[in-house]
């Protein structure tokens, strides 16, 4: 396939597919879904098609099965434009007892959940798509692993070539495949813009997709005001009553917290929206532990697009700047967890004690990460953080933390300080 990009979704697509019947591949419009699926697929079925479109989704809706006939694995795009479909992929994976049947992608939770019968589980698995990570994208030169980080290796040293202005303009210009393949940077960076216009819509909201995900007319304007809050708070708990403040005072109409809670929901059907949970360890006190989510975009370009500003605004206000390559660093975790088998979590207790990331493996590995854009100030700050979070935690009843490391946004080289073992890394070193 011309113009493609390797994905970490490549290898765990095909480690799904050996595994399962049918793999569903979800995530935001634009992440890459239907390109990663159709390199794989043998046959192809595009239920949103301009022009084969309508045919299908009558066909899917009078005869399901029919659709699904074809070279195996069969890639249905945007199945849930016809939710029905769900049970006739289930049920056709259950008739032939064979693996790696069907892909199927969506970029929105299906509306009419109750037209699905069957769960799907044991036939119908789930690959979550995000955005592109600076070392899929490129960006990265991965000479840092984070799986060989669990090695607790004595030495790092890797050298960094993404300078201030390079990283604010890898913060705009987002994770959009489309953006990482063009060398025309204006274009690059209109991207996020085109992908936030679609979710808000233009006139009456209608055809937005914050509005068709689930047939709610949702008025564009008050879609922009709750997605400048939402930017603002990128990397905080900020609990709803705060985004509902923000939005209510420029309102002409009466708003309900529970209405923006319905909006909130809505962007998290899209994709577009991805909060992280909190981290719960076994730690020697009686500390209570914030379980709030903190607030991100799956991509911290759309924060960008949402306030309406650019690099050289980032430049001249590093504490955004700040939150935004925060957000951009929880992307790439994120990524990298995924090829990990792993998760990523947020941890801040009554003490105001707060951890950015914890990358938190299945066999019960993990590494607590703190994000910082850099200088050594903030790196001390940051690493004198994780050795109070690491003494806290109680190491009878868990294994004590894998690895301690700052995550810089800003630094020529990757290396583990002698004094306390923390690892910094740049972001542009990192890798899975």
């Amino acid at each position: 396939m011309t113009n493609y990009r390797p994905r970490i979704a490549d290898q765990l697509l095909a480690d799904l597919l050996d595994a399962c019947g049918c793999v569903l591949i979800e995530g935001s419009k634009w992440c890459g879904k239907t390109t990663t699926a159709e390199k794989i697929a043998n046959s192809v079925v595009y239920m949103a098609d301009p022009t084969e479109g309508e045919r299908n989704r009558q066909l899917a809706k009078a005869t399901p099965n029919y659709l699904l006939q074809g070279d195996i694995p069969r890639l249905i795009d945007e199945w849930q434009v016809v939710p029905t479909l769900w049970d006739a992929i289930r049920g056709e994976v259950d008739h032939r007892r064979a693996l790696g049947q069907f892909i199927i992608t969506g970029s929105a939770v299906p509306p009419q959940r109750d037209e699905i019968v069957h769960t799907g589980t044991g036939r119908i698995t789930t690959l979550l798509m995000r955005p592109m990570s600076l070392w899929e994208s490129g960006d990265s030169n991965g000479a840092i692993s984070l799986e060989n980080l669990f090695d607790q290796p004595e030495q790092l040293l890797a050298d960094n070539s993404i300078d201030i202005e390079e990283l604010v303009y890898l913060i705009c210009r987002g994770g959009w495949p489309m953006a990482t393949l063009t060398t025309n940077r204006k274009a690059a960076l209109r991207q996020a813009t085109i992908y936030y216009e679609g979710v808000v819509g233009k006139g009456n909201g209608e055809n937005s997709d914050i509005s068709r995900v689930d047939g709610v007319k949702r008025d564009p304007e008050r879609v922009r005001r709750l997605m400048r809050s939402l930017s603002r708070h990128q990397g905080t708990q900020a609990p709803l009553k705060t985004i509902y403040q923000d939005i209510v005072a420029n309102d002409v109409d009466s708003l309900k917290e529970e209405t923006i809670s319905a909006y909130i929901t809505a962007l998290k059907k899209i994709f577009c929206v991805e909060d992280m949970p909190a981290w719960n360890p076994c730690l020697r006190s009686k500390t209570a532990i914030r379980t709030s989510d903190t607030r991100y975009f799956v991509d911290p370009s759309i924060a960008v697009a949402a306030m309406r500003i650019g690099p050289q605004d980032l430049i001249n206000d590093l504490e955004t700047m700040g939150l935004l390559f925060e957000a951009m660093a929880v992307r790439d975790l994120r990524v990298y967890a995924g090829a990990l088998d792993g998760h990523i979590y947020h941890y801040r207790d009554k003490n105001n004690l707060e951890c950015d990331a914890v990358l938190h493996l299945e066999n019960g590995k993990y590494g607590l990460i703190e994000i910082k854009l850099g200088g050594d100030d903030a790196i001390n700050k940051g690493a004198s953080t994780l050795q109070a979070l690491a003494d806290k935690i109680d190491t009878t009843r868990m294994p004590k933390p894998s690895f301690l490391m700052v995550i810089v946004g800003v630094g020529k080289h990757a290396y583990r300080r002698q004094e306390d073992g923390v690892y910094v890394v740049p972001i542009g070193c990192l890798k899975p």
